[in-house]
């Protein structure tokens, strides 16, 4: 049986156009204020909780360990973190948020809203609330 690939009904070509397009769109807002898409899931962390470790980092972001390393010296050179020993453990270190880190927070944690926003805006409320709960449905498999 020969199967026939369709770009225009194949759901991961679709979810892949739409996703590219929000993290462009994402992406531009963000170099507006001096970040990149790559530094994002750290700093989304650190908002969250100050004083991980990198390991534990990585693995809350989704982020490889190496890239993480990379995102923090770049956030370090930006100011925005810091870098504390650990009294755990010799050979680690604790990551902390800078006041200009912490105040960064309220700059920009409004952009990836607006850019959902903007990407659902073709669809009606129901449309939104149906097209989230079928994603939340598939990522609960991932």
């Amino acid at each position: 049986m020969e199967h026939k690939f369709d770009r225009q009904t194949s759901f991961g070509w679709l979810l892949n156009v739409v996703a590219n397009h929000a993290s462009k769109e994402f992406d531009k807002r963000l170099k507006e204020k001096g970040l990149t898409l790559a530094l994002w899931p750290t700093l989304m962390c650190l908002w969250e909780k100050e004083g991980m470790t990198q390991r534990e980092i990585a693995q809350t972001s989704k982020v490889e360990s190496s890239t993480t390393t990379r995102t923090l010296d770049k956030l370090e050179t930006l100011g925005l973190v810091e870098r504390q020993a650990d009294p755990e453990s010799r050979r680690s270190f604790r990551i902390f948020l800078t006041a200009e880190g912490r105040a960064l927070k309220n700059e920009v944690i409004h952009l990836p809203v607006e850019v959902n926003q903007q990407m659902l805006s073709s669809l009606n409320p129901d449309e939104q609330k149906t097209i989230i709960g079928l994603l939340q449905k598939m990522v609960a498999q991932v």
